[in-house]
């Protein structure tokens, strides 16, 4: 039927102009005036032209009108220049937030936060449980990195490193950064909250205002801000922990005490290769009032030391097996054989060394730590076999203390028979018969 239109109208209009031609043709010829009728409804019929609607034109095989065109280019254009504009504004915040954030480095706070999950879990993990509270431990990381450069704007301004953050650039103002860091601290405490415990809602929310009100102002008063650092690392695999057990063990010490040692080398190594850029920005560190690096060196072999017997200490509380120990103590001597080899050689290549120790330590251990975890059920069958090995050397005992007894019972008893206790068996059958005989 469509086809079948399709090829009638072109017929129909041909036909009709060539009447209207033949017409006039003839009325010129025998110049013959038209009827007034006849000729108003000629012109009628062909000079009016009423501009047919878009699905007219299509079913009747005409084109579309130019300004039908014009309009729908002008609004692909708008459409065009419009998804750019919102293209290049999601990505210019998305990048400000990404920096501010500090992403990489709430991403380590998340993975110890989860590693201490998992290790307070038991023997089953609950994964929605961890899920959520990666995103509330990512969320309080971020708010507390994104104040800790709205304090620190003018410092970062003045350092090679840290001028290119957005704030210091011009890229964000601080109160769209502040605004964005309370949004994120607020909506993650709210979520551990609501999702794990209170308990891990208080260490997140302790965590946020001992970084960002404790430790930033600190760095520009005293070297001791580096141990309040390592403080407020220490405790997101304790937050996690608490998240999944809903309270905290002597074991749920163990990988915070890690990371609190672990810290001390790393941003020793990092304030002596960087001591420049700190003095630049006005930051107290330790390096910078040891000129010759050799208090530096020794703080950070000093708690290079302190890791060693972390996995004997894990071995021995029944968090692991034996294999961590091992596994433990020999990466553990590697990391120090860095830091006394910049003790001994304080240069920036020695200090660069203990720095990417540093960095593939953590990874290795908190791996090494999950792999060789034991479960609930494992610690009980250990618990298990321990008291059984007890009961049954208990029992060994047991059995020779009393053959012991019996036999000294029977040697006391033999001594101690009277001679007129045989006597009276057979020879004085009168006299009554020794207790011994019936037993």
């Amino acid at each position: 039927m469509w086809r079948n239109s399709l090829r009638f109208s072109p017929k129909l209009v041909i036909s009709n102009n060539s009447l209207h031609l033949s017409s006039i043709s003839s009325s010129a010829a025998n110049d013959v005036a038209r009827p007034p009728l006849l000729s108003h409804s000629f012109s009628q019929s062909y000079s009016y032209s009423p501009s047919p609607s878009p699905s007219d034109s299509l079913k009747l095989g005409f084109q579309r009108p130019d300004g039908f065109r014009a309009l729908s280019a002008a609004t692909a254009v708008d459409l065009a220049s419009g998804a750019s504009k919102a293209s290049y504004w999601a990505r210019h915040y998305g990048r400000c937030y990404w920096e501010l954030s500090k992403a990489r480095l709430s991403m380590l706070v998340v993975a110890t936060s989860g590693t201490g999950f998992v290790l307070g879990s038991g023997h089953a993990i609950d994964f929605s449980g961890l899920c959520w509270t990666c995103a509330g431990t990512m969320m309080v990381a971020a708010s507390a990195n994104s104040l800790n450069q709205v304090f620190e704007k003018n410092n970062d301004a003045k350092m090679n490193r840290t001028k290119q953050r957005p704030l210091p650039s011009g890229r964000i103002t601080i109160p769209h950064a502040v605004t964005f860091a309370s949004a994120a601290g607020l909506a993650g405490t709210a979520l551990l909250a609501s999702q794990a415990n209170m308990l891990a809602a208080g260490l997140a929310a302790s965590n946020l205002i001992l970084y960002a009100f404790v430790y930033t102002p600190l760095k520009q008063i005293h070297p001791v801000n580096t141990w309040v650092g390592a403080v407020v690392g220490a405790i997101p695999p304790l937050l996690g922990w608490a998240a999944a057990a809903g309270q905290v063990s002597l074991n749920a010490m163990l990988l915070p005490a890690a990371l609190y040692f672990w810290q001390i080398p790393h941003f020793m190594a990092l304030a002596y290769l960087c001591r420049n850029d700190y003095a630049a920005g006005g930051f107290r560190m330790l390096s910078l009032a040891d000129a010759s690096g050799q208090k530096t060196a020794l703080v950070a072999l000093r708690n290079c030391v302190y890791l060693i017997p972390l996995g004997f200490l894990a071995y021995d509380g029944g968090m692991t097996s034996g294999w961590f120990c091992l596994e433990s103590t020999l990466l553990t001597l590697a990391i120090t054989a860095t830091a006394f080899s910049f003790h001994r050689d304080r240069t920036t290549h020695k200090a660069r060394k203990m720095f990417h120790a540093s960095l593939l330590y953590l990874p290795v251990f908190m791996s090494g730590i999950m792999f060789h975890r034991l479960s609930d059920n494992q610690q009980c069958l250990t618990e298990e076999n321990s008291e059984s090995s007890v009961e049954l050397s208990l029992s060994s005992q047991d059995r020779n203390v009393n053959s012991k007894n019996k036999l000294r019972n029977s040697t006391d008893r033999t001594q101690v028979r009277p001679p007129v206790s045989y006597a009276s068996i057979a020879p004085f059958p009168f006299l009554p018969v020794p207790s011994y005989v019936s037993s």
